[in-house]
Protein backbone atom coordinates (compact mmCIF):
# COMPACT_ATOMS: atom_id res chain seq x y z
CA UNK A 1 0.00 0.00 0.00
CA UNK A 2 1.27 3.13 -0.72
CA UNK A 3 -0.88 5.85 0.67
CA UNK A 4 -3.46 6.23 3.62
CA UNK A 5 -7.33 7.53 3.13
CA UNK A 6 -9.49 9.12 5.39
CA UNK A 7 -6.91 9.73 8.23
CA UNK A 8 -5.85 12.36 10.35
CA UNK A 9 -2.66 13.60 10.43
CA UNK A 10 -0.68 15.90 13.33
CA UNK A 11 0.94 19.24 11.79
CA UNK A 12 3.15 18.79 14.66
CA UNK A 13 6.10 16.47 13.69
CA UNK A 14 7.86 14.03 16.49
CA UNK A 15 11.29 15.50 16.45
CA UNK A 16 14.34 13.05 17.73
CA UNK A 17 18.03 13.47 18.36
CA UNK A 18 18.31 17.01 16.61
CA UNK A 19 16.41 16.45 13.49
CA UNK A 20 18.01 13.09 12.19
CA UNK A 21 14.46 11.20 12.89
CA UNK A 22 11.04 12.52 12.16
CA UNK A 23 8.14 11.25 11.74
CA UNK A 24 4.08 12.28 11.26
CA UNK A 25 1.64 10.50 13.52
CA UNK A 26 -1.42 9.20 11.60
CA UNK A 27 -4.91 8.15 13.60
CA UNK A 28 -7.58 6.31 11.75
CA UNK A 29 -11.35 6.19 11.61
CA UNK A 30 -10.49 2.95 13.80
CA UNK A 31 -8.89 4.92 16.46
CA UNK A 32 -5.31 2.87 15.76
CA UNK A 33 -2.34 4.84 15.02
CA UNK A 34 0.59 4.66 12.92
CA UNK A 35 3.86 7.07 12.41
CA UNK A 36 5.20 7.85 9.48
CA UNK A 37 8.65 9.09 9.32
CA UNK A 38 12.57 9.12 7.93
CA UNK A 39 15.77 8.91 9.16
CA UNK A 40 19.05 9.77 8.53
CA UNK A 41 22.18 7.96 8.83
CA UNK A 42 23.41 7.27 12.78
CA UNK A 43 23.06 5.20 15.40
CA UNK A 44 19.94 5.42 17.93
CA UNK A 45 18.28 3.88 20.77
CA UNK A 46 14.75 4.06 21.45
CA UNK A 47 12.25 2.25 24.34
CA UNK A 48 8.30 1.17 22.81
CA UNK A 49 5.82 1.30 25.44
CA UNK A 50 3.32 -0.59 23.09
CA UNK A 51 4.07 -3.96 21.07
CA UNK A 52 5.23 -1.80 17.30
CA UNK A 53 5.35 -3.18 13.81
CA UNK A 54 8.06 -1.24 11.82
CA UNK A 55 7.73 -1.70 7.96
CA UNK A 56 10.60 0.01 5.98
CA UNK A 57 10.03 1.48 2.87
CA UNK A 58 13.09 2.68 1.32
CA UNK A 59 16.87 2.72 3.13
CA UNK A 60 19.13 0.33 4.77
CA UNK A 61 19.75 -0.31 8.32
CA UNK A 62 21.13 -2.78 11.12
CA UNK A 63 18.18 -3.46 14.51
CA UNK A 64 19.58 -4.93 17.71
CA UNK A 65 16.29 -5.18 20.18
CA UNK A 66 17.14 -5.82 24.34
CA UNK A 67 20.61 -6.10 23.96
CA UNK A 68 19.77 -9.56 23.13
CA UNK A 69 21.03 -11.50 20.12
CA UNK A 70 22.71 -10.58 17.00
CA UNK A 71 21.83 -6.88 14.93
CA UNK A 72 19.51 -8.22 11.92
CA UNK A 73 20.20 -6.09 8.74
CA UNK A 74 17.28 -4.94 7.29
CA UNK A 75 16.76 -3.50 3.61
CA UNK A 76 13.57 -1.49 2.45
CA UNK A 77 10.45 -3.84 1.60
CA UNK A 78 11.36 -6.11 4.95
CA UNK A 79 9.97 -5.16 8.34
CA UNK A 80 10.56 -6.14 12.14
CA UNK A 81 8.25 -6.37 15.14
CA UNK A 82 9.00 -5.02 18.64
CA UNK A 83 7.86 -5.94 21.95
CA UNK A 84 5.59 -3.99 23.85
CA UNK A 85 7.84 -2.45 27.03
CA UNK A 86 11.56 -2.72 25.59
CA UNK A 87 14.48 -1.32 23.79
CA UNK A 88 16.28 -1.31 20.62
CA UNK A 89 19.13 -0.04 19.17
CA UNK A 90 19.15 1.12 15.41
CA UNK A 91 22.10 2.34 12.91
CA UNK A 92 20.73 3.96 9.76
CA UNK A 93 23.11 3.26 6.89
CA UNK A 94 21.15 4.96 4.12
CA UNK A 95 18.34 7.83 4.85
CA UNK A 96 15.23 5.46 5.79
CA UNK A 97 11.39 5.90 5.34
CA UNK A 98 9.58 3.85 7.43
CA UNK A 99 5.68 3.50 9.19
CA UNK A 100 5.78 2.41 12.38
CA UNK A 101 2.24 0.64 13.76
CA UNK A 102 1.30 0.02 17.34
CA UNK A 103 -0.70 -2.84 18.75
CA UNK A 104 -2.20 -3.32 22.20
Amino acid sequence: MTEFNNVKVNKEANIYFDGKVISRTITFADASIKTLGVMLPGEYEFNTEKKELMEIYTGELAVHINDDGAWEKIEGGMSFSLPAKSKFNIKIYKITNYCCSYFE
